[in-house]
């Protein structure tokens, strides 16, 4: 496997270091990046109350996305509002139910973002109801999301040429633990920023690996 969100969780590996099995590879540990994305929405959005959430229940990976997402709320008192849908066609009634509850940002699964289609369509979607967003990869912040964190999407492509070397020359898969990013970084849209009337913290942008202007 070369991008898990949660092979353990997903029942692919028993554990991280000893996967004990027929499965190793690379996890993204996308979801426990959930404190990280509110902490820059907090960063950028000082009074954001209301969270929203959008999840793929097609993947089993959600559960845990949203999980990572409402504990971490907690430090920064925002409630998450969870909107679990089975597919593009529910972008339009998800969003609608974001705006009716009054959500002041929105956190997006990167399942969706990995499609090109679906990404435009959410980056239209927020755009038209001027809801700022996060997501994990830089596609996202390029496409006209706010901002992106999370791993270089082709890192762990690159990375298990390694994996596929050391079964290939007979190290069995249950001997290898997954691993892990050791590398992320953060893209923000200025662009965006300016559309959303929103003014982006000079601590936020310095830390900022790309600013798209």
């Amino acid at each position: 496997m070369a991008a898990a969100a949660d092979p353990v969780g997903s029942g692919l590996v028993a554990s991280l270091a000893q996967p004990g099995g027929n499965i190793t590879g690379l996890s993204l540990i996308l979801p426990e990046l959930g404190g990280k994305r509110l902490e820059l929405l907090r960063e950028v959005l000082p009074r954001v109350a209301r969270v929203a959430f959008l999840a793929h229940g097609g993947n089993p990976a959600h559960r845990l996305f949203v999980k990572e997402a409402q504990d971490a709320a907690k430090g920064f008192k925002i409630r998450i509002q969870p909107l679990v849908i089975g597919g593009p066609e529910e972008f339009e009634g998800a969003f609608s139910a974001m705006i009716k509850e009054r959500a002041g940002a929105l956190v997006v699964q990167p399942q969706f973002v990995i499609v090109p289609e679906h990404l435009r369509r959410i980056v239209d979607l927020a755009t038209r109801n001027r809801l700022p967003t996060v997501s994990d990869f830089m596609e996202f912040a390029d496409a006209g999301g706010l901002m992106s964190y999370g791993p270089p999407a082709l890192d762990p492509i690159r990375r298990a040429a390694v994996f596929v070397d050391k079964i290939l020359k007979g190290t069995k898969p249950t001997d290898i633990p997954v691993e892990q990013p050791m590398r992320f970084e953060l893209v923000i849209n200025l662009k965006t920023a300016k559309h959303l009337g929103l003014t982006i913290p000079q601590w936020t942008l310095m830390k900022a690996d790309k600013v798209i202007k």
